[in-house]
């Protein structure tokens, strides 16, 4: 059946949004979040309790260590447990390149804002293109445990900023220009698509200012 609801939460402060040399040296999957990004986990969790109640979730994670520690914060937050827990890589960060030094992730970023944020590639990585193919994929499985009589009421999905806007711009069938248009994430942001009428509308003022159904 299709859930209540679907909730999307952005991974909390990380050592490297404090520090971004700390990409040049830790691989990105291996990057932890920091204590503030742990209490910001925590009260997210508190507002994702308010939003269900006591109604039945699940949950799918990046297998990145600061989502996954995201993750554990933010049902601690919630004072329950799903009734899943899955990893799935499809919800992970877009790939930079690897371990790429401070430099060159400057020269990286200044060149992505000439081409086009959505279509640029990173040397050794991915584009935001790349990453839209992704979450088809993953929806592909999301509906999969749509149709499972037992699914939950509720799922929350906890990955990274990039990611999330590729998920919306796919469900939603937003277009290229829509996209670039769209604000970077606060840390553990909270975005809730919502069913009404059939139909899933998104509340969320810091994406586009407006319910998008």
């Amino acid at each position: 059946m299709q859930p209540k609801r679907i909730i999307l939460v952005r991974h909390g402060e990380s050592e490297a949004n404090v520090d971004p040399v700390v990409y040049s040296r830790v691989p990105d999957h291996l990057i932890h979040l920091t204590e503030a990004g742990r209490g910001q986990a925590r009260e997210a969790g508190r507002k994702v309790a308010a939003l269900i109640g006591e109604e039945a979730f699940g949950v799918y994670a990046s297998p990145y260590l600061r989502t996954l520690e995201t993750k554990d914060s933010l049902l601690e937050g919630m004072g329950r447990q799903p009734v899943f827990d899955y990893q799935d890589p499809s919800l992970r960060e877009q790939e930079y390149g690897n371990m790429p030094t401070p430099e060159a992730s400057a020269a990286n970023r200044e060149l992505r804002e000439k081409c086009g944020n959505f279509f640029y590639r990173f040397p050794e990585g991915e584009s935001c293109a790349d990453v839209y193919d992704r979450m088809c994929s993953f929806l592909e499985s999301l509906f999969r445990q749509f149709e499972r009589p037992d699914s939950p009421e509720n799922i929350v999905i906890v990955s990274h900023g990039t990611a999330i806007k590729c998920f919306l711009m796919r469900w939603f069938h937003w277009t290229v220009e829509k996209f670039e248009r769209l604000v970077q994430l606060p840390n553990c942001h909270v975005a809730l698509l919502r069913a009404v009428d059939g139909r899933m509308e998104l509340v969320d003022p810091i994406l586009n200012g407006k319910k998008e159904g």
